[in-house]
């Protein structure tokens, strides 16, 4: 009897201490599970406070906290070089659910404007879902003599070069827009970066710069206050939000197509059960109506998709917008020390 509980016993322990072990060889993946998430989680936002991508997170980051039981979820906002900050941040955190980023559009296009970048924008993240989608607008003053895209081109055309243009960081997609808006209209227009929307809106409404393209969410407050004027939106759809606002395309400038995307991703190898979780969960959020009031009220179209969907995304945005970028000489001032020379090797941008 004795002999045989010490057996008991010792097999009792030999499964557990073999349990704890295949736990350990198995790393983030496998204690992660279960019980996510156990302590707060990480939003990083690569834009200012008060912006389109920073509502976005806040937004989700509000939905979500709620439907993991009130877990804490702390945004933090590190603005810069075009987002690329806060993603290197992102890409070189634990691959364990606990540090995710908001990117936008621009993600897809970054290693054209940094070609050496200490990150690889498909090898160092996992996509998890795409969130949200809205168009750019086209932005002026209320007081400005420019009320119409014809308007604009006609005043680009008689000055070429000489007027000028704000948007949110070199590679966003205010900033694609207006080059799209070039390349089509063949015009010359000066960009003036900014770290971020927000500033670029302010100088507008100062006076220090004749335009802007923005994202809705941004900008539709000032719209509707009377303060800028929207010549025109950069989807090839009106927004119902300013049904009076015509499209590029219908302003003359036939197939102008471009708008801007938000959605979230972790670092690379981050466990699947904890991406199909964060997924499934993001995908419920954007189907709440509390979410989907606040996102169309800012003018953005509410999502949620699988990983696989949100990765094809950008391969496909990375395709499209090269030779759009090569062709207009888009480049950016480097902010990081360490540098990876193979980029390009291992992703050969398209032709223009």
């Amino acid at each position: 009897m004795v002999r045989r509980t010490w057996e008991a016993a010792w097999r009792g322990i030999s499964v557990a201490a073999a349990t704890a072990l295949a736990l350990i060889a198995l790393g983030p993946t496998a204690l992660a599970q279960g019980t996510y998430p156990s302590r707060p989680v990480h939003l990083l936002v690569p834009f200012p406070p008060g912006g389109a991508v920073d509502i976005v997170a806040r937004t989700l980051g509000d939905e979500l906290a709620r439907r993991w039981g009130g877990a804490t979820i702390i945004v933090e906002n590190r603005p810069g070089a075009g987002g690329t900050i806060a993603e290197d941040a992102a890409a070189k955190a634990a691959p364990d659910g606990y540090t995710l980023v908001v990117v936008a559009s621009g993600h897809a296009i970054v290693p054209f404007l940094y070609p050496k970048l200490p990150f690889d924008i498909f090898d160092d993240f996992t996509p998890i879902s795409l969130i949200a989608n809205s168009p750019n607008l086209a932005l002026v003053r209320s007081d400005s003599p420019i009320k119409t895209i014809a308007d604009l081109v006609a005043a680009a055309r008689a000055k070429p070069g000489q007027l000028s243009y704000g948007h949110a960081g070199n590679g966003t997609s205010p900033h694609l827009a207006a080059e799209l808006l070039k390349a089509t209209a063949k015009i010359d227009i000066t960009a003036v970066p900014y770290k971020g929307g927000l500033p670029a809106l302010n100088d507008l409404l100062g006076g220090h710069i004749p335009l802007t393209f923005n994202n809705l969410p941004e900008s539709i407050g000032q719209v509707k206050a009377g303060k800028l004027r929207a010549l025109a939106v950069t989807t090839a759809q009106r927004t119902p939000l300013l049904p009076d606002v015509p499209t590029i395309a219908q302003s003359g400038l036939t197939g102008y197509d471009t708008g801007v995307w938000w959605g979230v991703m972790g670092p690379a190898r981050l466990p699947a059960n904890i991406k199909a979780k964060i997924a499934r969960d993001c995908a419920e959020a954007m189907r709440s109506p509390a979410v989907r009031e606040r996102f169309e009220t800012l003018g953005a179209t509410p999502i949620g998709s699988t990983g696989e969907e949100f990765a094809a995304l950008i391969r496909s945005d990375y395709e499209k917008w090269g030779p759009i970028i090569k062709a207009a000489g888009i480049v950016a001032e480097w902010p990081f020390s360490d540098r990876r020379e193979d980029y390009h090797e291992r992703n050969p941008p398209p032709d223009p």
